[in-house]
C-alpha cells in the first residue's frame, strides 16, 4: 500500500524502514528539510539512527501534502506535545479514508488530552491507531525481534495496522482498549525517569524493583479512573514497556533520569540527552489529572517535585520511603 511517515526522528525512520521492508511504498517527511535531504543522499539519518541503513525503497519527501497524498496509511511519528499541532497542520492532506496511525506516547500537557482524543476532535469521523509497546528505534533499525500492540476503537483499524507492520522481527498483536494502551505508553516515561534517578543516586536493583513495581500500580491506579481495563497494563504497552524503558542503555527517560540523580540539574539534563524527553512533560500532566481525578500517585508527586527544583533526588527518595503503613493492593481493591 502508499504509506507516509510524518517525522524522521528515530522512531519515525526506524518505522519507515519497517513498512519499506514489507513492501510498501512510504514517503517520509520530516519538517527538517536539511534533515532529509541528508538522508536521501546518505541513506542514514546521522542525527538519530546512526548505523543504520536505509533502505533504497524510501522517498523523502520535503512537501507534506506530496508526502500524503493518496497514502491509505499516514504515521504520526512527532513528539507528544507537537502531535496535535502538526496532526491539525496536516490531516487535511489525508483522503477520507486514510488510517492515521500515532506513535507518540504521552499526554497533551495544554487540554490533558489523551492523544486520540486529540485526534478525535481535530478528524471527528476519521480512522485511527495507535502503534505501542516495548521497542526502541536503536534494535527495530538493526531488525532485532520486537513485539508491539496496535490499538484502535475499531477492530478492523487495529488489525490493518497489524497487516502492514508485521513481519518475521516485527510482531504485532491487536487491543482495543485504547485508553489503556495509549496511558500504559505515556506513563511508564515517568517511572523510567524515576528509575534512572534512583540508578543515578547508586541505589541499586532492589530500589528500581520497588519503583518499577509500585509505578506499576500508579499506571494502573490512574488508567482505571479514566476508563483503560487494569489487564491492559500487564501487556507489552504497560509491563513490557515498562521493563524495557526503565532498564535499557537505549532509554531517553532513563538516561535523562540518571543524570538527574548524579546532581545535574533537570534542564541540563534534557540538554545533554539531545533529544525529547516525553517523561519531563507526562509527569506534570499526569500530576495534574491525578489532583483532578482523586487519585494518588506518590512516585509521579514526587519526581515532579526533583522536577520543578522543589526537592532534591535525596530529598523524593526519603519522601517516598517514609510515607505511612500501607497495605500493597490496597488502592487498587478500593477503585474497584
Amino acid at each position: 500500500m502508499r504509506t507516509a511517515v510524518i517525522g524522521a526522528g528515530s522512531w519515525g525512520t526506524a518505522l519507515a524502514l519497517v513498512l519499506s521492508d514489507n513492501g510498501h511504498e512510504v514517503a517520509l517527511w520530516d519538517r527538517n528539510r536539511k534533515r532529509l535531504l541528508d538522508m536521501k543522499e546518505r541513506h542514514v539519518n546521522e542525527r538519530y539512527l546512526p548505523g543504520v541503513a536505509l533502505p533504497d525503497g524510501i522517498a523523502y519527501e520535503p512537501d507534506a501534502e506530496k508526502a500524503l497524498a493518496g497514502a491509505e496509511l499516514a504515521v504520526f511519528a512527532v513528539p507528544a506535545q507537537h502531535f496535535a499541532r502538526v496532526f491539525g497542520d496536516l490531516s487535511h492532506y489525508l483522503g477520507r479514508d486514510a488510517l492515521a496511525v500515532n506513535v507518540a506516547k504521552g499526554i497533551d500537557c495544554g487540554t490533558l488530552e489523551r492523544l486520540s482524543e486529540a485526534a478525535s476532535r481535530i478528524r471527528p469521523e476519521g480512522r485511527y491507531a495507535v502503534l505501542s509497546g516495548p521497542s526502541h528505534a536503536e534494535e527495530v533499525g538493526r531488525r532485532l525481534p520486537a513485539a508491539l500492540v496496535s490499538s484502535s476503537l475499531s477492530d478492523e483499524d487495529a488489525e490493518a495496522v497489524q497487516t502492514a507492520f508485521m513481519n518475521s522481527v516485527f510482531r504485532v498483536y491487536t487491543n482495543t482498549d485504547l485508553a489503556g494502551v495509549e496511558l500504559g505508553g505515556a506513563l511508564k516515561n515517568i517511572i523510567a525517569l524515576a528509575a534512572g534517578i534512583s540508578d543515578g543516586l547508586g541505589c541499586g536493583d532492589n530500589a528500581k524493583a520497588a519503583l518499577m513495581t509500585r509505578g506499576l500500580t500508579e499506571m494502573i491506579r490512574l488508567g482505571m479512573r479514566m476508563g483503560a481495563d487494569p489487564n491492559t497494563f500487564s501487556g507489552l504497552s504497560g509491563m513490557g514497556d515498562l521493563i524495557v524503558t526503565c532498564g535499557s542503555v537505549h532509554s531517553r527517560n532513563r538516561r535523562c533520569g540518571m543524570l538527574i540523580g548524579q546532581g545535574v540539574s533537570p534542564d541540563d539534563a534534557v540538554k545533554q540527552v539531545g533529544m525529547v524527553v516525553e517523561g519531563m512533560y507526562t509527569a506534570k500532566a499526569a500530576a495534574a489529572l491525578s489532583g483532578k481525578l482523586g487519585v494518588e500517585m506518590p512516585i509521579t508527586e514526587a519526581l515532579c517535585g526533583v522536577i520543578d527544583g522543589k526537592a532534591s533526588a535525596e530529598e523524593a527518595l526519603g519522601m517516598l520511603m517514609g510515607r505511612k503503613k500501607k497495605h500493597e493492593n490496597e488502592d487498587i481493591l478500593r477503585t474497584l
